[in-house]
């Protein structure tokens, strides 16, 4: 396979009629999401798209999605998701930035994309194929993009990770030996294609012949468990804020939903009070824990037979990966010991879209010419090859004249009894650390126990329980709300 349309294509041939998506605007095999595809990547040629062009791709989850993103890789054209609740400067930035030729645009979104000066199609299912020849495969070349993933721009504007073909096919089968998707599994993806995690429950699902329900808003939220239960969901990617939600509903309901095999989660670290809050709440369920970043996908996977023997790790490195941990000056360290985590593998995407000194920053050549990237997190790696991550490197900072990781803060937090959420923020100017909480319990009771499991010159000055914690788009605690906030504790 050189090409993501391949894996649908493969799929297609093997499977045609087992069921391949299902979201609001229908459920469609494997042969009829081909069909659309071509249908999308004739439509957008005919429109004037020629190779290696960009095609906004701006709706919620649907078949229409899934079709337009295969669409794309068969046109020969990078598709950009973008998350459906996206903000009109974001939006105006993301264009600037990739100049694209089109946008597929759900018809509920189209107001937004009045002034962008793009020519906007509908992002809905094609009825029937396009008239008109077959359209040549597009170039081979292992290096051409797929994609462009938008980061979340909590530190500035967002950024595009250039995600070529073959990284991303190499990512699907990695972890897709780890995870071991398959063809009988029902997928419920909660997630936005925006976000990679949500993107490749798409490719992972296609490559297994597996099934892939897109829900609805309301149903990735209040009635995320109703939802699972009436889907058959076997197989459910989250982050942890979605899981401490999953946790809460079915306390309140008092059942789970039956049938789920496994949870994966990545994106944020899992705290171990939350990992067994949700496998008490969910008997019987595998829980995978994963890190990644958008920049070479994932990075490592712990397995649920794994996760006994390695509390607090995420996992091993994918199959045909390499992770050092290394010190200030690029040395590996001994295991055990702590540093930077750096990345060596076929799934290191091609960089950050026309930023050369970012890309330079963070994908370092070695001395043979291939790549590694440097994670900006550190961590450390027992004897084992089993890997540890403690934060980002900036996420450590000085408080009472110690170094702090905000992590550890969280951990230790979390630890108390009746705390579901924390979230520190290190200081900044003349703020000092703050540590937010979700907690029924009083400050100071929550301080005392906080006490028998932190050192006191760890513990932040100010203290903040919340209602809940805010989250960005996709799931992530949106840290910088979480500063307006500290800025208006003061």
């Amino acid at each position: 396979m050189r090409h993501l349309h391949d894996l649908l294509g493969h799929q297609a041939g093997l499977t045609p009629d087992a069921p391949a998506v299902e979201a609001a605007d229908g459920r469609y095999t494997y042969r009829e999401l081909r069909l659309a595809a071509e249908a999308v990547a004739s439509l957008l040629v005919r429109r004037g798209a020629k190779e290696g062009d960009r095609v906004l791709l701006h709706g919620a989850g649907s078949g229409a999605l899934a079709a337009a993103v295969y669409g794309c890789s068969r046109a020969g054209l990078v598709g950009v998701p973008m998350h459906p609740g996206i903000r009109p400067a974001q939006l105006a930035h993301i264009v600037q930035d990739c100049t694209p030729a089109l946008a597929l645009v759900d018809p509920a979104l189209s107001d937004l994309h009045q002034d962008s000066g793009v020519p906007v199609l509908p992002l809905t299912m094609p009825v029937g194929p396009v008239p008109g020849p077959r359209l040549p495969e597009p170039g081979a070349d292992p290096a051409r993009p797929a994609a462009l993933i938008y980061t979340s721009g909590s530190t500035g504007a967002p950024k595009a990770v250039v995600s070529p073909h073959a990284p991303m096919l190499f990512a699907v089968r990695a972890i897709a030996e780890r995870l071991g998707y398959r063809a009988d599994d029902t997928v419920f993806c909660p997630l936005p294609f925006s976000f990679d995690y949500g993107l490749y429950q798409l490719l992972l699902s296609t490559f297994a012949g597996a099934r892939l329900v897109l829900p609805s808003a309301v149903d990735s939220g209040p009635r995320l468990l109703a939802a699972l239960t009436g889907s058959a969901a076997t197989v459910l990617p989250l982050v942890p804020t979605m899981a401490a939600a999953l946790v809460r509903l079915i306390d309140r309901a008092g059942a789970p939903p039956p049938g789920l095999r496994l949870v994966t989660s990545t994106g944020a670290a899992f705290s171990e009070p939350l990992t067994d809050a949700l496998l008490g709440a969910l008997p019987g369920t595998r829980l995978a824990l994963m890190y990644g970043l958008t920049e070479c996908k994932r990075v490592s996977v712990l397995t649920p037979e794994e996760r006994a023997h390695r509390p607090g790790s995420v996992g091993r490195p994918l199959s045909g990966t390499q992770v050092l941990v290394v010190d200030p000056e690029g040395a590996e360290v001994r295991p055990g010991d702590e540093g930077e985590i750096i990345v060596r593998g076929p799934h290191l995407m091609a960089g950050y879209w026309l930023s050369e000194e970012l890309t330079a920053a963070r994908f370092a050549r070695r001395p043979d010419g291939t790549a590694e990237l440097r994670t900006g997190d550190f961590g450390w790696m027992d004897r084992e090859g089993f890997l540890y991550v403690r934060g980002r490197t900036d996420d450590i900072y000085k408080q009472n004249g110690f170094r702090v990781g905000a992590i550890e803060v969280e951990c230790a937090a979390l630890a108390v009894p009746g705390v579901t959420e924390a979230a520190v923020l290190p200081p900044s100017g003349d703020r000092p650390a703050c540590l937010f909480l979700v907690t029924g319990r009083t400050r100071a009771e929550f301080l005392r126990d906080l006490n028998d499991r932190l050192e006191q010159y760890k513990v932040p000055p100010m203290v903040s329980i919340l209602p809940e914690l805010p989250v960005t788009a996709h799931g992530k605690t949106d840290r910088g709300r979480l500063a307006e906030l500290a800025g208006g504790h003061r």
